[in-house]
């Protein structure tokens, strides 16, 4: 082999394991979508359909894993209180989690007609937060829960990473939108494993709820961390 040649099979080698090593640093989100309501997400008519996530694992890395029951004709609302969140429903564009140290932008993520037909969606591997678009979105009128999600890592520091650390039920949320802004107070913070996550009350229609989601850092592999909250009274 002339050393042209070797050079060139080290460079591929090199970059091969630095990718690698990023890898297996990543909890990989995984999004599983329910055909019906992830179709309906599409639609013009429906933009607040329901999707959900899936438990999974890629190339033996942790994934952030949940997923949805099995839509049914007629799913079941949870009961809520109408709070006065004053600015109308719109999407989510920053949020603010002083006790968590998290203070970034919002990215919406909406399932392409491939991703609906495979049921699956993987979004971009960073460290930036997603709303979940054929969920609800948070503000006055909401008709369902707003779902933000984004990776936690692993010998990195990222954003999400601290939810499983300093998250605790009373902590405040700000949720800045196109129209305003809406203020939450936490009311749960727990784990699950992500084979179980999928019969979980998370992915019940709650309006003006608002529900966190990321690997649990203590346990990448295995469970998931949940922070639901509701609009401040």
């Amino acid at each position: 082999m002339s050393r042209i040649s070797a050079r060139k099979g080290a460079r591929v080698i090199v970059v091969v394991v630095a990718f690698l090593v990023a890898a297996l640093s990543l909890s990989v989100l995984f999004l599983g979508l329910p055909t019906e309501r992830a179709a309906d997400a599409l639609s013009p008519d429906d933009p607040t359909g329901v999707a959900s996530l899936e438990a999974s694992e890629q190339s033996g890395e942790p994934g952030l894993a949940a997923q949805a029951p099995a839509p049914s004709a007629t799913p079941t609302a949870v009961s809520s209180d109408q709070p006065d969140t004053e600015a109308p429903a719109s999407a989510p564009t920053w949020l603010t989690y002083p006790a968590a140290g998290i203070d970034m932008a919002i990215t919406p993520l909406t399932p392409t007609p491939a991703e609906v037909e495979s049921q699956s969606l993987v979004p971009p591997l960073t460290k930036d937060l997603y709303w979940l678009t054929p969920f609800g979105a948070p503000g006055e009128g909401s008709d369902d829960t707003t779902y933000l999600t984004g990776h936690s890592w692993d010998d990195q520091a990222a954003p999400m990473n601290s939810l499983s650390t300093q998250a605790a039920v009373g902590d405040t949320i700000t949720v800045r939108t196109e129209a305003g802004t809406v203020e939450y107070t936490v009311d749960s913070v727990t784990t699950h494993d992500k084979d179980t996550l999928r019969t979980s009350d998370i992915w019940a229609i709650s309006p003006h709820r608002l529900v966190l989601i990321s690997c649990y850092t203590e346990d990448l592999w295995g469970r998931n961390i949940v922070v639901t909250a509701m609009p401040s009274q």
